[in-house]
């Protein structure tokens, strides 16, 4: 097929949908952008009308001018629409076109989703590792792969991963401090500046003996247990990426056991504190609140539904 007949096409479709015939020029139109090549085939950005100026190829759609808009159109009380817009971060009022979604709420959707995939995906890279001075163990988890459709092996160590912790790590510290990838690497490398440096300070000030912190590599929670046994910790308390949400892949949870046990250890002998982001609980705000978790579990000796009596 040739230009000329290609021309035919577009010009017979325009002309279907009611659009004015364009003159030696193909319009194409993609994510808000109007693109025309003229007859010698160089292109020519112009920005397309969508309520916000318009989108341009290099904007981020989690920023908040694409959160905070509205899609609703001729509203008769536009102030109550911004006000709801302002209590919350769900997908409210991002107007429709027939029974379907408007181009922004689906362009931000298929965004959010790709960067919850992406985020689970992904490696803790040895770089970011050696920048904050953490010593890298790792489950009998071999990939990601392996990680998303094996959870039992995550929950155990490799046998050289027990001989590193051995010989590197603190004996029989009050508290054991462990990070790790989970199902989000962004809880890692976006909240870690946040939450350890007033963690390790907090613990310090409470007069904690605190052990060597390290991270856990394709850890499961359960993988506190075997660390909590091999490093004879009192509290252990585990920093792991939640699995991620349509648009929130960075959620931290610290999950918090006494003296935990690999074949008596439940659940419900589990602490958790989630929700650990600057969307949710700050990890600045969130490291005061483990410092007297750690103090209360170790002067009651007891976590999870245990602290209830």
């Amino acid at each position: 097929m040739n230009e000329a007949q290609i021309e035919s096409i577009v010009q017979a479709v325009l002309g279907e949908l009611g659009e004015a015939k364009n003159s030696g020029t193909i319009t194409e139109v993609a994510a808000g952008i109007v693109s025309q090549l003229d007859a010698t085939g160089k292109a020519t950005q112009a920005p397309r009308s969508n309520g916000l100026g318009c989108i341009e190829l290099t904007d981020d759609l989690a920023s908040d001018k694409f959160k905070n808009w509205i899609g609703v159109k001729n509203a008769n009380k536009p102030d109550v629409n911004e006000n709801m817009r302002k209590q919350t971060t769900a997908r409210i009022l991002v107007g429709r076109c027939g029974p379907r979604p408007t181009t922004i709420p689906l362009l931000r959707f298929s965004a959010d989703h790709s960067r919850s995939k992406d985020t689970v995906i992904k490696e803790v890279a040895p770089e970011w590792l050696e920048k904050h001075r953490l010593l890298e163990v790792k489950s009998q988890i071999t990939n990601k792969e392996q990680y998303l459709t094996r959870p039992d092996l995550g929950r155990r160590l490799d046998e050289e991963s027990k001989q590193l912790i051995l010989e590197n790590c603190k004996k029989s510290p009050q508290v054991q401090l462990v990070v790790s990838d989970g199902l989000s690497t962004d809880a890692i490398t976006n909240n870690y500046d946040e939450i350890l440096p007033p963690l390790l300070k907090g613990l310090e000030n409470a007069g904690l003996n605190v052990g060597t912190p390290f991270f856990l590599r394709y850890g499961r929670v359960k993988a506190q247990d075997e660390i909590g046994e091999l490093l004879d910790a009192e509290v252990n308390l585990l920093l792991i990426g939640e699995r991620p949400g349509l648009g929130q892949s960075e959620s931290l949870s610290c999950y918090a056991i006494y003296r935990p046990n690999t074949t008596t250890t439940v659940e419900s002998d589990r602490t958790v504190i989630s929700n650990i982001h600057a969307g949710g609980t700050p990890p600045v705000e969130a490291a005061a609140v483990i410092v007297e978790l750690a103090r209360e579990m170790l002067a009651k000796k007891a976590s999870g539904i245990g602290l209830k009596g």
